[in-house]
């Protein structure tokens, strides 16, 4: 070897070296979501953050964004289908300019209760809907559970019709926003963090939300009659871009799968217990009154709202429907 090749050897060999370390750098993943960390989809997300930089560190290294601090739900779903971010969990009702099919969980009065919910989503229907949308560039990983929705208003009910000429406030989902144009109420679409500040001033006299949800925001302040109605699902779907996914190695996407299922399943036992005990710290108090709905009472409620089923029928599908439905039978 000649000087001059050995000075350039030795010049270059830095540069080789710098070049290998920086191709070593673990990747940066995004994690969006709109809720505080010390929610059940917050603690979600902390759990895998962990378990992938426990088991694939040297990879992957995961930055959560809570509480709207990067993008909105709507914004959140958005960005995975372009691929600016990789991890998202936005409400079930936010992907109907994808697929029409997972409307279904917003059919008023369908699952009986959380168990017929899981059964559902564990079914192949369930599970075939986590990934309709992969062409869209959104693969659905698992669904986390927020808990059965319940009614309230600043006046007292029993009945449909006693919610009528009232404000309520919906997601943005056109049966979410027609199941309540059905009680002669009118549906406001709004962001969940206008919800409590909006009640105060009423421009709205109801909503609709989980135990845990109207608990944490005490919604109660300016709610005080409830319903244990239980007529729909607050659910959510972790998602992630599909072009991502399909990037990783298999061995990659078996650490990330097994990360997820336990990741949810540790969410929605917390979110499970969290609504039993804001429920009973709801029903406690002395300036809320809790109506538990009779049979009969039960069946005016659906009677009321059950058109929706089959006005919706064409875009989520019969087939659909039906598994919902049997999922309701306990095995």
């Amino acid at each position: 070897m000649t000087l001059l090749s050995f000075r350039w050897l030795r010049l270059a060999l830095p540069c080789v070296l710098v070049a290998g370390f920086a191709s070593a750098e673990p990747q940066t993943l995004i994690f969006s979501h709109v809720v505080s960390e010390n929610t059940p989809k917050g603690k979600m997300a902390l759990m895998f953050k962990s378990m992938i930089e426990r088991r694939l560190g040297d990879q992957f290294q995961i930055e959560i964004y809570p509480n709207t601090e990067l993008m909105d739900d709507d914004e959140a779903v958005v960005a995975i289908a372009e691929g600016r971010i990789h991890f998202a969990a936005p409400s079930l009702s936010k992907f109907e300019a994808y697929t029409g099919q997972l409307m279904v969980y917003d059919l008023p009065f369908l699952f009986a209760n959380m168990e017929a919910v899981e059964r559902f989503q564990n079914s192949p229907t369930g599970l075939n809907l986590l990934t309709h949308m992969q062409s869209d560039g959104i693969l659905g990983l698992g669904y986390l559970h927020n808990g059965l929705k319940q009614l309230t208003a600043n006046r007292d009910f029993t009945r449909p019709d006693d919610l009528a000429g009232l404000r309520f406030r919906t997601m943005t989902s056109e049966v979410l926003q027609k199941q309540f144009e059905l009680l002669d109420a009118e549906a406001v679409p709004m962001a969940f963090g206008r919800v409590y500040q909006a009640l105060a001033d009423n421009e709205i006299q109801g909503q609709e939300n989980t135990w845990s949800n109207i608990y944490s925001q005490a919604f109660y302040e300016h709610q005080p009659f409830m319903m244990q109605s239980n007529h729909g699902v607050l659910d959510y779907m972790v998602i992630t871009n599909t072009d991502f996914w399909n990037s990783l190695t298999e061995e990659q996407r078996q650490e990330f799968r097994f990360a997820m299922e336990m990741s949810v399943k540790y969410g929605n036992a917390v979110a499970l217990a969290k609504n039993q005990n804001d429920r009973a710290a709801i029903a406690s108090m002395s300036g809320v009154t809790l109506h538990e709905p009779t049979l009969e009472q039960l069946v005016q409620w659906q009677n009321a709202m059950k058109p929706l089923w089959q006005e919706y029928e064409p875009q989520i599908g019969a087939d659909v429907i039906e598994a919902a439905l049997d999922a309701n039978q306990t095995p």
